[in-house]
């Protein structure tokens, strides 16, 4: 039996994806699922536990789940584990992030992933995540980490530097990549593609149907109005850059100067701003009970195996060793070229009994490359600063963000970034 360890159990939706997909495949079928969550999760982690032992029950897999508050013992012996926590679950403490910015001109729409509003909650998760390396180093050293919690670079590359070789998941490439076919009217089965940048700004090199270049097709799907409207940020940028960036319209926005700088432009490309995603969050937490009783009351569950990465990953090492070739994100050691080096680049990588050993891509072209440089290091810089304890770091890290210098003088930026250390004061005691 292997024991695979769900760090954030209480994420009921996503951790019973999770624990369906695994036990799909018939050499994990008897695996034991470890969950595990800090109190305020309680309820939602005894949730994840009784949709999955009903997985269990309705597939018959002579699996157990399990779940507790202590990660020690959902560690102890771990064969792998799966980190998708976000330690800023209310709202006044997230809600921040954006609107300290938002004062200064810099308007977000979520801001979890990079710049001002991403670099503070990477900071302010990082005691939950050293915590995790350092029990994950003592209980289950040889353990598969996988981690889907954002910011996902920050996090990733600060992981890796406290010994954990932690690899990062995110679903953006695999859902662009079903996107892209429906535009253009191909079955997924028929598609190839190369994907490689940083993450939520990696870019399809290359995307083939049977073998020929989509792009043409893909150029042309663009121009339906609808498209357009729901994906204007994303088409934009392949107009501009010449290739399609992973990740949504919204979250793009937010990783370069073009679309968020003046109210004009946001109203144009992508509609939204911090007072909407308060307004979604806040409505999402106020009916997450009723969705969980919902799903709790579904007397049958689908045991259809989804398309997260995690499972077949485990399945490729810990299982039937069926090789699985995924997007991951993984230090940057000459995979591409014109990248930073050791900054975390999302590249092509393949699972198998070795382990997961990524694919070298080569340089990006120049202008991808430019983007891609100055958001990777900024991202170096906020975990230099972490590490260090160095408030001067963070700022130069906000100073470069390509939004920020977007719209603030070095003099806002600093000021700014004094206040969101302000108002963090009590979650950075590294920083005392």
């Amino acid at each position: 039996m292997k024991k695979i360890a769900i760090i954030g159990g209480g994420s009921f939706n996503f951790a019973r994806a999770i624990a369906r997909d695994i036990l799909s495949f018939p050499a994990l079928s008897d695996s034991h699922i470890a969950l595990v969550d800090i109190p305020d999760g309680l309820k939602y982690m005894q949730a994840s536990e009784k949709i999955i032992q009903k997985i269990i029950d309705q597939g018959n897999y002579p699996a157990k789940v399990s779940a507790t508050l202590d990660r020690r013992e959902a560690l102890t012996d771990a064969d792998a584990v799966i980190i998708t926590i976000r330690n800023d679950t209310t709202i006044p403490k997230w809600e921040k992030d954006l609107s300290i910015p938002k004062k200064y001109g810099v308007d977000t729409v979520i801001g979890d992933t990079r710049g001002p509003s991403g670099i503070f909650r990477f900071l302010r998760s990082a005691p939950a995540f050293k915590a995790i390396a350092e029990d994950i180093l003592e209980l289950c050293p040889n353990a598969v980490v996988l981690n889907y919690s954002n910011p996902m670079c920050m996090v990733t590359d600060y992981m890796r530097r406290l010994g954990v070789p932690v690899m990062g998941l995110c679903h953006s490439v695999q859902g662009t990549a079903g996107m892209l076919a429906k535009w253009i009217g191909a079955d997924l089965k028929d598609v190839t593609y190369t994907c490689a940048g940083i993450n939520h700004q990696a870019f399809f090199l290359e995307y083939k149907v049977k073998g020929v270049d989509a792009y043409p097709q893909i150029f042309k799907a663009a121009e339906d109005p609808d498209r357009y409207r729901s994906e204007a940020v994303r088409i934009e940028m392949m107009r501009g850059l010449g290739y399609f960036v992973t990740e949504s319209s919204g979250h793009n926005s937010e990783y370069n100067a073009w679309f968020r700088k003046r109210q004009d432009l946001i109203d144009r490309y992508v509609p939204g701003s911090y007072a909407n995603s308060v307004k979604i969050i806040t409505d999402r937490t106020a009916t997450r009970d009723s969705e969980m009783e919902k799903i709790l009351a579904q007397e049958t569950i689908s045991l259809r195996r989804g398309a997260e990465y995690a499972s077949f990953i485990l399945n490729a090492i810990i299982g039937d060793n069926t090789m699985f070739e995924f997007n991951g994100n993984v230090p940057n050691t000459g995979l591409i070229p014109n990248l930073p080096d050791q900054a975390i680049v999302e590249v092509p990588v393949t699972a198998s009994k070795h382990g997961m050993r990524p694919a070298y891509v080569g340089n990006l072209p120049r202008q991808l490359a430019a983007l891609n440089t100055v958001n990777a290091q900024c991202e170096l810089l906020a975990v230099d600063g972490l590490m260090a304890g160095d408030r001067e770091m963070i700022y130069h890290a906000i100073v470069n963000d390509p939004l920020t210098a977007a719209v603030c003088s070095l003099a806002e930026i600093r000021t700014m970034t004094a206040e969101m250390f302000e108002a963090n004061r009590e979650y950075l005691p590294m920083f005392r």
